[in-house]
Protein backbone atom coordinates (compact mmCIF):
# COMPACT_ATOMS: atom_id res chain seq x y z
CA UNK A 1 0.00 0.00 0.00
CA UNK A 2 1.80 3.67 -0.90
CA UNK A 3 1.90 5.66 1.67
CA UNK A 4 0.44 9.86 1.21
CA UNK A 5 3.83 10.56 1.91
CA UNK A 6 5.27 8.64 -1.18
CA UNK A 7 2.38 10.01 -3.24
CA UNK A 8 3.14 13.97 -2.31
CA UNK A 9 7.07 13.28 -2.95
CA UNK A 10 6.19 11.57 -6.19
CA UNK A 11 4.05 14.79 -7.19
CA UNK A 12 6.49 17.45 -5.45
CA UNK A 13 9.68 15.41 -8.00
CA UNK A 14 7.40 15.49 -11.08
CA UNK A 15 6.16 18.82 -10.28
CA UNK A 16 10.03 20.03 -9.82
CA UNK A 17 11.40 18.01 -13.08
CA UNK A 18 9.15 20.30 -15.16
CA UNK A 19 9.40 23.22 -13.59
CA UNK A 20 5.85 23.52 -11.75
CA UNK A 21 4.93 24.05 -8.33
CA UNK A 22 2.51 22.18 -6.14
CA UNK A 23 -0.74 23.76 -5.02
CA UNK A 24 0.19 25.91 -1.92
CA UNK A 25 -3.09 25.84 0.34
CA UNK A 26 -2.16 23.03 2.14
CA UNK A 27 -5.50 21.65 3.18
CA UNK A 28 -6.23 21.95 -0.31
CA UNK A 29 -3.15 19.80 -1.69
CA UNK A 30 -3.90 17.50 1.04
CA UNK A 31 -7.15 16.43 -0.20
CA UNK A 32 -5.59 15.99 -3.58
CA UNK A 33 -2.92 14.04 -2.54
CA UNK A 34 -5.47 11.36 -0.40
CA UNK A 35 -7.46 11.26 -3.67
CA UNK A 36 -4.70 10.03 -5.74
CA UNK A 37 -3.39 7.85 -2.81
CA UNK A 38 -7.00 6.34 -2.53
CA UNK A 39 -7.23 5.96 -6.06
CA UNK A 40 -3.83 4.40 -6.89
CA UNK A 41 -4.93 1.80 -3.67
CA UNK A 42 -8.48 0.84 -5.37
CA UNK A 43 -7.42 0.72 -8.87
CA UNK A 44 -3.18 0.11 -8.65
CA UNK A 45 -2.50 3.25 -10.54
CA UNK A 46 -2.89 7.15 -9.48
CA UNK A 47 -5.39 8.38 -11.42
CA UNK A 48 -6.77 11.73 -11.26
CA UNK A 49 -8.07 12.71 -8.09
CA UNK A 50 -10.70 15.34 -10.23
CA UNK A 51 -11.72 12.81 -12.59
CA UNK A 52 -13.72 9.73 -12.62
CA UNK A 53 -11.93 6.73 -13.22
CA UNK A 54 -13.08 3.23 -14.53
CA UNK A 55 -11.09 1.26 -12.71
CA UNK A 56 -9.81 -0.36 -16.02
CA UNK A 57 -6.23 0.96 -17.23
CA UNK A 58 -6.50 1.08 -20.71
CA UNK A 59 -9.13 3.08 -20.52
CA UNK A 60 -7.72 5.74 -17.52
CA UNK A 61 -4.27 6.06 -19.22
CA UNK A 62 -4.94 9.55 -20.31
CA UNK A 63 -6.14 10.56 -16.67
CA UNK A 64 -2.87 8.96 -14.70
CA UNK A 65 -1.92 11.63 -12.69
CA UNK A 66 0.44 13.55 -13.93
CA UNK A 67 -2.51 13.31 -16.93
CA UNK A 68 -1.83 14.03 -20.60
CA UNK A 69 -3.36 17.37 -20.04
CA UNK A 70 -1.42 18.56 -17.20
CA UNK A 71 1.07 20.69 -19.58
CA UNK A 72 -1.49 21.89 -21.91
CA UNK A 73 -3.77 23.05 -19.15
CA UNK A 74 -0.92 24.54 -17.42
CA UNK A 75 0.10 26.28 -20.68
CA UNK A 76 -2.85 28.14 -21.32
CA UNK A 77 -4.42 28.55 -17.74
CA UNK A 78 -2.03 28.43 -15.14
CA UNK A 79 -2.82 25.23 -13.40
CA UNK A 80 -3.86 21.78 -14.44
CA UNK A 81 -7.29 20.66 -14.47
CA UNK A 82 -7.71 20.16 -10.32
CA UNK A 83 -4.82 22.69 -9.61
CA UNK A 84 -2.73 20.03 -8.14
CA UNK A 85 0.19 21.12 -10.10
CA UNK A 86 0.43 25.24 -10.61
CA UNK A 87 2.34 27.39 -12.21
CA UNK A 88 5.02 30.13 -10.62
CA UNK A 89 2.65 32.90 -10.80
CA UNK A 90 -0.27 30.71 -9.14
CA UNK A 91 1.91 29.81 -6.17
CA UNK A 92 3.48 33.15 -5.82
CA UNK A 93 -0.57 34.07 -5.75
CA UNK A 94 0.40 36.67 -8.51
CA UNK A 95 -2.17 35.22 -10.50
CA UNK A 96 -5.52 33.50 -9.49
CA UNK A 97 -6.63 30.05 -10.10
CA UNK A 98 -9.31 30.17 -12.92
CA UNK A 99 -11.77 27.22 -14.03
CA UNK A 100 -10.47 25.16 -16.85
CA UNK A 101 -12.84 23.52 -19.60
CA UNK A 102 -12.69 19.64 -19.91
CA UNK A 103 -10.04 18.71 -22.57
CA UNK A 104 -10.36 14.74 -22.04
CA UNK A 105 -12.98 13.50 -24.70
CA UNK A 106 -16.16 11.53 -23.78
CA UNK A 107 -15.60 8.43 -23.41
CA UNK A 108 -17.24 7.20 -27.56
CA UNK A 109 -14.25 9.59 -28.53
CA UNK A 110 -11.44 8.00 -26.51
CA UNK A 111 -12.17 4.55 -28.20
CA UNK A 112 -11.88 5.61 -31.31
CA UNK A 113 -9.09 7.75 -30.65
CA UNK A 114 -7.00 5.17 -29.09
CA UNK A 115 -5.39 4.10 -32.19
CA UNK A 116 -3.98 7.63 -32.99
CA UNK A 117 -2.97 8.52 -29.52
CA UNK A 118 0.16 10.34 -30.50
CA UNK A 119 0.08 13.66 -32.12
CA UNK A 120 1.49 13.88 -35.62
CA UNK A 121 5.36 13.33 -35.98
CA UNK A 122 7.58 16.27 -36.60
CA UNK A 123 9.80 14.66 -39.52
CA UNK A 124 13.67 15.39 -38.13
CA UNK A 125 15.78 13.66 -41.33
CA UNK A 126 14.86 10.29 -41.25
CA UNK A 127 13.61 10.25 -37.57
CA UNK A 128 9.97 11.42 -36.62
CA UNK A 129 9.33 12.94 -33.63
CA UNK A 130 5.86 13.02 -31.69
CA UNK A 131 6.53 16.43 -29.89
CA UNK A 132 9.07 19.45 -30.95
CA UNK A 133 12.26 19.56 -28.79
CA UNK A 134 13.41 22.36 -26.65
CA UNK A 135 16.61 23.55 -25.35
CA UNK A 136 17.61 25.65 -22.48
CA UNK A 137 20.09 28.38 -23.64
CA UNK A 138 21.61 28.42 -20.21
CA UNK A 139 22.17 24.58 -19.42
CA UNK A 140 21.58 22.97 -22.45
CA UNK A 141 19.17 21.11 -20.65
CA UNK A 142 16.66 19.57 -23.45
CA UNK A 143 12.95 18.18 -22.96
CA UNK A 144 10.30 17.34 -25.90
CA UNK A 145 6.92 18.84 -25.39
CA UNK A 146 4.61 20.82 -27.03
CA UNK A 147 6.00 23.78 -24.91
CA UNK A 148 9.12 24.54 -23.01
CA UNK A 149 8.47 24.36 -19.14
CA UNK A 150 7.97 27.41 -17.36
CA UNK A 151 11.66 26.84 -15.41
CA UNK A 152 14.05 24.72 -16.18
CA UNK A 153 14.11 22.10 -13.77
CA UNK A 154 18.31 21.90 -14.14
CA UNK A 155 19.73 25.80 -13.97
CA UNK A 156 16.29 27.56 -12.93
CA UNK A 157 16.00 29.14 -15.94
CA UNK A 158 12.74 31.10 -17.20
CA UNK A 159 10.95 30.11 -20.39
CA UNK A 160 11.67 33.03 -22.10
CA UNK A 161 15.62 31.02 -21.97
CA UNK A 162 14.56 28.19 -23.93
CA UNK A 163 14.77 27.57 -27.80
CA UNK A 164 12.92 25.12 -30.35
CA UNK A 165 16.13 22.61 -30.52
CA UNK A 166 14.65 20.59 -33.77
Amino acid sequence: MTTLEYVQQRAESDAKSRGYRLNSDPVFLGDLIEGLKKNEDRYGYPSCPCRIATGKLDLDRDIICPCDYRDPDLTEYGSCYCALYVSGQIFRGERSVQAIPERRPPASERKRMKQSRAPEPIAVGETALAYPVWRCKVCGYLCAREEPPEQCPVCKAKKERFERFM
